[in-house]
């Protein structure tokens, strides 16, 4: 029997190591053979050395219609060479041109998930229907659209971008039997958090995130010049890379301006995620736009409250008043009580970490993606008559 050959395409090799490896690996425990493709980077090593295959072709991020039509003829000539059974896609981006350059290489199967969609209500009305459209063209190559939140299937129904038979509810998942406080020794934490200059007694207020003003750093700026008014000896701890490719990145510079300097810790990219969440006292996103947003999910498994934007997607990761609070988009003020909240009211807090922990095991465990993923291929496979793996 002939293994069914499965490529995931991506943006940029980050996305393969961060939001999909595990996921890679499950596919290719369950005997399909497996590949990457996206921009080549730092993170294609980590990939390869799984035994996963990674095939190179450069895309932007942005908006760059000769740039992209270059991507679409090369993802073309990939598909036509690989003869793939599976392509799926990821990410605004890739979603369409992976899409649409699989339909024309006559790829069996073509799936796409859902990270939250590039339109919102605060766009102006031109570039959203433009990404709209973006959508109902890639959507047209699909057999099965799959969405990390329920909110983006009702939105992909009424905005006509597909119809309710062809998109399924996928969730998003974390490891976590990684993200588990009780996996660490309290020697491990006190060393992460001496080694950031971090005294033991300092509240920790953390986000984790592309340095980006869509992902809410400057109003989570605003909002702790109002909380260092109550207290002085809270540490912002900000981790994530910098996106140069993007209109709005931001630089560590960026808290001089706020006059946080001293308070601000940036620590860049990352790969002990679970340490550093160790530290925190309260973790906030307070994002614009989001699918269904890891971070959340991971600090709720290691047991901390969580402020997040009242939007689609952080709406699935944070129950207000249980694992956390929801604020109103773009509000430094609300903001700033929330977090002075869960500071002062330890109790509350503590309670609320254990909530999200409980939350953590119960419906964001990576497992129950993986379970999805496979189902849908193997229901698709069998529809048209391909080799299941073996």
């Amino acid at each position: 029997m002939i293994v069914a050959k499965v490529a995931h395409v991506t943006t940029v090799d980050m996305s393969l190591r961060l939001l999909l490896f595990n996921q890679l690996q499950s596919l290719q425990a369950e005997g399909y053979e497996v590949m990457g493709i996206s921009a080549v980077g730092t993170d294609v090593g980590t990939v390869e050395a799984a035994g996963i295959r990674h095939i190179a072709v450069p895309m932007t991020r942005r908006f760059s219609p000769l740039a992209d039509l270059v991507a679409l003829w090369r993802l073309y000539q990939v598909m036509r060479r690989e003869r793939f059974t599976i392509v799926h896609t990821h990410t605004p981006k890739p979603g369409l041109l992976g899409q649409v350059a699989a339909k024309m290489a006559g790829t069996p199967i073509i799936v796409n998930t859902i990270h939250g969609f590039y339109f919102h209500e605060g766009m102006k009305p031109f570039w959203r229907n433009f990404y709209i459209t973006m959508e109902k063209i890639a959507a047209r190559c699909s057999d099965v659209i799959l969405s990390q939140n329920q909110e983006d299937m009702v939105t992909a129904v009424t905005t006509h971008i597909c119809s309710p038979r062809k998109i399924k509810y996928l969730g998003n998942g974390i490891d976590i039997h990684r993200f588990n406080r009780a996996c660490l020794s309290p020697e491990t934490i006190a060393h992460t958090r001496a080694a950031l200059g971090i005294s033991p007694d300092v509240p920790v207020v953390g986000f984790v995130g592309r340095l980006v003003a869509e992902k809410g750093i400057l109003e989570l700026l605003t909002a702790v010049q109002q909380v260092i008014a109550r207290q002085p000896q809270i540490r912002l701890l900000i981790i994530g890379p910098l996106d140069s490719e993007k209109a709005d990145a931001l630089t560590p510079s960026i808290a001089a301006d706020y006059g946080l300097r001293d308070v601000c810790v940036f620590t860049g990219m990352r790969q002990d995620m679970p340490e550093l969440y160790a530290l925190m006292d309260v973790f906030v996103l307070p994002s614009h736009r989001e699918g269904f947003p890891r971070s959340p999910m991971e600090a709720s498994a290691m047991g901390i409250p969580c402020v997040v934007t009242d939007i689609r997607g952080c709406r699935e990761a944070v129950t207000h008043g249980r694992n956390g609070y929801l604020t109103p988009l773009g509000d430094g003020d609300a903001l700033a009580t929330a977090i002075l909240d869960l500071l002062t009211n330890k109790d509350k807090a503590r309670q609320m970490g254990q909530n999200g922990r409980q939350m953590a095991v119960e419906q964001f465990d990576e497992q129950l993606v993986f379970a999805r993923v496979k189902a849908e291929y193997a229901r698709l496979l069998q529809a048209k008559g391909l080799a299941f793996p073996q």
